[in-house]
């Protein structure tokens, strides 16, 4: 299947760095001495619950500020310089409900486009555009409380591709969608000439990916390609087989 987003706002992935970047929440550490430099087009993390994986994500994208070291995406601090990042960085939540805010279907994805600084006519007809572009032209006028669970969810991913930025952040990007929407989804972002950075439970999402990072305890468990895949892959198998997610989070 063609790409048939336009080119994105900015021509290279902006440089994602992590220098000894941490992240805790009352003396708890999520996120531990991560040293990274993501500039793969296609990255995906995987890991348990709870390893630290959506935390990851949002330091990323500026939501949250590093606890401790440093997080750069193209020299500039996320967390303190959205604005200047919002043509760069876009990032779909796995929980829909907090990131929709308006009350329509084409209100929610004409924001993000006025956000970058086009004026309300614009922003309405390459609104439209995207909802044509995937089928979906009658949602429009839509309340988003009329929508599913899935629903809202490929409303999010609409509005994020809407906005075209460089780098999009993906936290289980196919989370409540049925089986043919997921199928299509899968062949337009693979066409997509954006980096894409992929959080997901389903290894055979990830097929293909430059890079894998298995996190664990808010560490890096292991980071390379394929192999890396496998071996999660296979520790997964092993601990269903042994049922050993009886033990409590500590």
């Amino acid at each position: 299947m063609p790409a048939t987003s336009s080119a994105p706002a900015t021509d290279v992935a902006p440089e994602i760095c992590l220098t000894a970047a941490g992240y805790g929440v009352a003396g708890k550490p999520i996120l531990t001495d991560l040293t990274l430099r993501l500039t793969e087009a296609r990255i995906g993390i995987v890991g348990y619950n709870g390893a630290g994986k959506t935390t990851l994500l949002r330091l990323i994208a500026g939501l949250i500020a590093p606890t401790g070291g440093t997080v750069r995406v193209s020299d500039l601090d996320p967390f303190r310089d959205r604005k200047g990042l919002v043509h760069r960085l876009g990032i779909l939540f796995q929980n829909p409900d907090h990131q929709i805010i308006f009350p329509t279907v084409l209100e929610e994805i004409s924001f993000g486009l006025r956000q970058q600084g086009q004026d309300s006519p614009s922003a309405r007809k390459a609104a439209e555009a995207i909802l044509a572009r995937f089928g979906r032209s009658d949602w429009g006028p839509a309340p988003v409380t009329a929508l599913s669970q899935g629903q809202r969810h490929f409303l999010c991913l609409m509005s994020v591709l809407a906005m075209n930025p460089a780098t999009i952040l993906l936290d289980e990007p196919f989370a409540g969608l049925d089986l043919p929407t997921i199928a299509r989804l899968r062949r337009h972002l693979a066409a997509l000439p954006q980096q894409l950075i992929t959080i997901t439970h389903d290894p055979a999402t990830l097929a293909g990916y430059d890079r894998i990072l298995w996190l664990m305890q808010g560490r890096v468990h292991a980071d390379g390609g394929a192999e890396v895949l496998e071996q999660y892959s296979a520790e997964m198998t092993r601990l269903g087989e042994q049922d050993a997610d009886t033990h409590l989070s500590a």
